[in-house]
């Protein structure tokens, strides 16, 4: 039986997504609820890891801010052709950006920094990839289900009628919202962004987001949608 593993968000913790990997089934199929950047020093990994293999991914929060600060930095390079002497703070000191090793010292001018041309070309490749990243995944009805199964980041319980009336605050939700959802929710919500101890599965929805890359104790976990199985690293 094919098997589809939910993960929450891992926030740059590339060591913790290929543990958490090693105890799924080979050939299970992955989605990931976003936010796979941030936090840790590896978010370049976890895109190359995702990218790679063609799973299906939805635009996290965090995603969100990687083109923001992808932006910045593009345009402070329009703005400093010549000699780049404006350091990683300039563009927030984001562990995104340090992850694609964009920037390194000079060794014989100390003030000035060089500019990694491979980390930005890749930069530019995964800009492109996260602005294609649907703000959700239908699987519709599944056995054992009682409502259609729809993956986000944020949970889209109470504002799953947004999305043909209103698409701009369908994906607002979709990316940001921190609430959990109501009883009359018309659909079966997986979603992250919010962390929690332990993944919550309630009636109409599971939150898989278990604080991976907030503090060393937290996990990263896996929900496997046809078993209702947890896996944890």
């Amino acid at each position: 039986m094919q098997r589809h593993y939910v993960i929450g968000d891992v926030h740059g913790k590339y060591e913790m997504l290929l543990a958490l990997v090693e105890k799924l089934p080979s050939h299970a199929r992955l989605i990931f609820v976003g936010d796979l950047v941030n936090r840790g020093k590896r978010s370049r990994e976890v895109i190359d890891f995702v990218r790679n293999y063609a799973y299906r991914v939805v635009k996290g929060n965090h995603e969100g801010y990687m083109q923001v600060q992808g932006a910045q930095f593009l345009l402070m390079l329009e703005n400093y052709k010549d000699e780049l002497s404006i350091p990683y703070q300039y563009v927030g000191g984001s562990p995104i950006l340090q992850s694609y090793k964009l920037l390194t010292k000079d060794q014989e001018r100390p003030h000035l920094y060089n500019l990694n041309q491979e980390g930005l070309l890749q930069l530019k490749k995964d800009l492109a990839w996260i602005a294609s990243l649907p703000s959700v995944v239908e699987l519709g009805r599944m056995p054992n289900y009682h409502l259609p199964i729809v993956i986000s980041h944020g949970n889209l319980g109470d504002y799953w009628h947004l999305k043909d009336k209103n698409p701009r605050d369908f994906e607002f939700y979709a990316i940001g919202n921190r609430s959990t959802p109501s009883k009359e929710s018309p659909i079966f919500n997986i979603y992250g962004h919010i962390s929690v101890e332990s993944v919550a599965i309630g009636e109409n929805f599971v939150c898989v987001d278990t604080g991976c890359g907030k503090h060393p104790e937290a996990k990263l976990s896996a929900y496997c949608i046809e078993t209702k199985e947890v896996v944890d690293v």
